[in-house]
Parts: structure tokens; C-alpha cells; sequence
């Protein structure tokens, strides 16, 4: 853990409105961390004043965007913001390379610029998605495996390619860079709907626990012993803030728990949470329908390197959840459809 006087180095956030940031930023304040937060919209100063934040409006496809930023006494850079799929409406793959590959390139300027140590990315793990299925868990070191069909194809290409970018800038100016593979990280926001090859849908756990929520029939579709890591995005907090009080982080890192949770134990899970007692929802099989994906992280590396170790069971996430529904942690955003 790092002592008082060595929080002194600002936390550059680029991506601090979307929902992983806004919960980062939180717990980087509520660690006496100085922050910087920027979005690509809807950055409201009297928000980010009233908790000590300084903010700018940033597109990181345009360089001289910043100059807004700080330029001295910063500590490390996390850059969370990227185009992915659930968030566009149709499909142009030049937003990919434009936002993922371009704008990052444009964020590695900025860190040599002002001698920023530390970077830290957010990549999917669609990365690996050629493992997915096996049963076996994926290592964080495990030789990328990408599927080069559908509507995640080039948004994985130009995530490898900032990431083989952002390992030249680790050789070459001896930055330190760190890599968060993330699968779905789970959390509360109260937005409902994703984008799924452009169109868009409703975000599957979130009817299942509104359907809980009101006592109704839950489907348990295809193989119900199908399992998944599912990690909490508190706990996705607590491995970046451990990755950045560590000088030995480096690489490639898997979030996750390490814990398969099994469909059954999935549905079942939200049942328990959020139905009402006196009106226990019906669970139903549906084995004539798909199964989920399965995809199981090995951990050991974050374990070792930095000490990570999850909080939160699957069960203590949905209650945390549960808490987070009546809390006010998205009001500042509440006029912005953070969906497209």
C-alpha cells in the first residue's frame, strides 16, 4: 500500500463517465487519490468539483484535445474509454480503428510527452474467444485466439492492435503498461438496453432480475450446468487499484474471480436476491434453447504479482447490487443515453 505522501500524483481517468469509470473514479477519491476524469461527453464540472475532481471533455481522436489535460505531476494514466459494439448503433468498423487504435496511439503521445510512468488499458477478452466453450481455464498469458466473423471482429482487431501498440511503447520508452482482459463485468446503472450487430436489445441479466423483481417465471435456457466467471465491478476496482500501487504489474491480466458460476446457480442467484418473499419466481428449463458461453479465467497471475483477491461471491454481488438500485452514484447522468 502506498504511504500518503506518494498519492501526491494525479490519476489521469480517460473514459471517467461511462459506468466502470464512474465507479473507478469513486473509489479512487474515496482513496484520497487525486483524479483527473475525462469523457467524451456529459462532463459536468459541478459534479466532479463537489468530490475534488478536475475534468475536460476529451475525444481521443483528436490530439489537440490534449492539451487540456495535466502536464506534469502525474502518477499514472488508466485509459477505460473505447468504441466497442454494445455501443453503436449499426456497424462502422472505422470507429474501431478511428476510437481504439488511433486514440490510443494519441494517449501513449500524451504519456511520453509528460512523463507518465505508469498506463494501464482495458481489453476484451474476445481476445481469447477461441477458448471459450472448453471447460479449461484460460491463463492471462495464453496466446490470443480471436473469431474473425460477426459484429465483434474489428472491434477486436483494433483492441490487439493498441495492445501490440502499447507493448511497443513498453519496450521502447520503458513505460509501464498493464492490461486488464475484461470479460462482462456486472454492475448496477440504471440503463437497460446494449447493442447486439447494431441493433438494439435489452440487456439480458437486467430483465431477468426486473422479471425477479416482480415475481415472475425465470427461463433457464440450454445447459444449465454451462459456467462463466462473473466478476463484480467492485472487485474489477480493487485489481486496478492494486495494479497501481504495484511495481511489479506488468502485462497481460485476466479479471475475473476464478470462480465458475454455473447458469442454474446464475438464475437461481437472482431468484434468492430480488424476488419477493411471498412471491417466489417459478424457474422453468428451456433446454430447446442456446446455451450461454462459458469462459473461465486463471487469476494466479494478479494473485502473485499484485495480491488481488476477490471480495465479492456471486451471491454478495446481486445483494450489492440490490443496494447500488437505491443509491444516486448515475443521477449526473441521467440525461445522456450512454447506450449509442
Amino acid at each position: 500500500m502506498l504511504r500518503n505522501e506518494e498519492k501526491e500524483g494525479v490519476i489521469v481517468v480517460i473514459g471517467a463517465t461511462g459506468t466502470l469509470g464512474t465507479y473507478f473514479v469513486d473509489e479512487l477519491v474515496d482513496k484520497g487519490y487525486k483524479v483527473f476524469a475525462t469523457g467524451r461527453r456529459n462532463v459536468k464540472e459541478d459534479y466532479y468539483a463537489a468530490k475534488g475532481v478536475r475534468c475536460a471533455l476529451l475525444d481521443i481522436t483528436k490530439k489537440e484535445h490534449f492539451g487540456k489535460l495535466p502536464m506534469r505531476n502525474i502518477r499514472a494514466v488508466v485509459q477505460i474509454a473505447g468504441s466497442m459494439p454494445s455501443r453503436m448503433a449499426g456497424y462502422d468498423p472505422q470507429k474501431y480503428i478511428d476510437v481504439n487504435l488511433t486514440g490510443t496511439l494519441n494517449v501513449l503521445e500524451y504519456c511520453c510527452k509528460v512523463h507518465v510512468k505508469k498506463f494501464m488499458f482495458t481489453q476484451s477478452h474476445s481476445d481469447v474467444a477461441g477458448y471459450w466453450n472448453t471447460g479449461e481455464f484460460i491463463p492471462s498469458d495464453s496466446p490470443r485466439s480471436i473469431v474473425y466473423t460477426g459484429d465483434h471482429a474489428v472491434y477486436i482487431i483494433s483492441k490487439n492492435a493498441a495492445v501490440d501498440l502499447i507493448e511497443h511503447y513498453h519496450q521502447e520508452y520503458g513505460l509501464q503498461t498493464i492490461i486488464f482482459r475484461l470479460p462482462t463485468i456486472y454492475s448496477y446503472r440504471p440503463v437497460f438496453e446494449m447493442y447486439v450487430n447494431g441493433e438494439k436489445h435489452a440487456i439480458a441479466y437486467r430483465i431477468l432480475i426486473k422479471k425477479a423483481m416482480a415475481g415472475e417465471t425465470l427461463e433457464i435456457w440450454g445447459d444449465p450446468k454451462r459456467a462463466k466467471d462473473i466478476v463484480y465491478v467492485k472487485d474489477f476496482n480493487q485489481m486496478l487499484i492494486k495494479a497501481l500501487e504495484s511495481n511489479k504489474a506488468d502485462g497481460i491480466y485476466n479479471v475475473g474471480t476464478g470462480v465458475p458460476t454455473t447458469l442454474e446457480e446464475q438464475i437461481k442467484g437472482l431468484r434468492n436476491v430480488f424476488s419477493p418473499k411471498d412471491s417466489h419466481s417459478k424457474i422453468i428449463y428451456r433446454p430447446d434453447k442456446p446455451s450461454q458461453n462459458s469462459y473461465l479465467y486463471d487469476i494466479s497471475k494478479a494473485v502473485n504479482d499484485f495480491g488481488y483477491k476477490p471480495k465479492y461471491s456471486y451471491i454478495e454481488m446481486l445483494q450489492d447490487m440490490k443496494r447500488e438500485m437505491s443509491g444516486h452514484r448515475f443521477d449526473h447522468l441521467a440525461d445522456v443515453d450512454i447506450t449509442i
